[in-house]
């Protein structure tokens, strides 16, 4: 389900999920298939560790990362839920296909690191 709220997405993102709502900043990103694919892959992820331990190993996982990296940015993109999420997000049929847990191929991997 697809709400709509430029005060509930937080600044400097389009869209967040939580089950089983998608919150977009705008209308116009309804017809933004590749981010609507990243918000699902996060859909799928919470399903997966039953929302509450998604939550839990995303905090955890970002304050490591804050940890590692000493900024913000960077230790977001390098959280392993979301190195899946934007890794896939232009592979449309990505759901179809994805194996149960698949995130946890990118907890270790390093594929973003700390460009910007």
């Amino acid at each position: 389900m697809i709400i709509i709220s430029k005060y509930l997405v937080p600044k400097g993102y389009l869209g967040f999920v939580c089950y089983p709502f998608v919150f977009l900043k705008s209308k116009e990103l309804k017809a933004d298939f590749v981010l609507l694919n990243h918000e699902n892959i996060h859909l799928r992820q919470q399903i997966e560790m039953l929302l509450i331990f998604f939550y839990l190993l995303y905090i955890i996982e970002f304050l490591i990362r804050f940890t590692q990296y000493k900024n913000w940015h960077i230790a977001y993109r390098n959280i392993s839920f979301e190195r899946e999420a934007y890794a896939n997000e232009t592979h449309l049929d990505y759901l179809k296909q994805r194996k149960f847990w698949s995130f946890l191929k990118y907890l270790r991997s390093n594929e973003f690191q700390s460009r910007t």
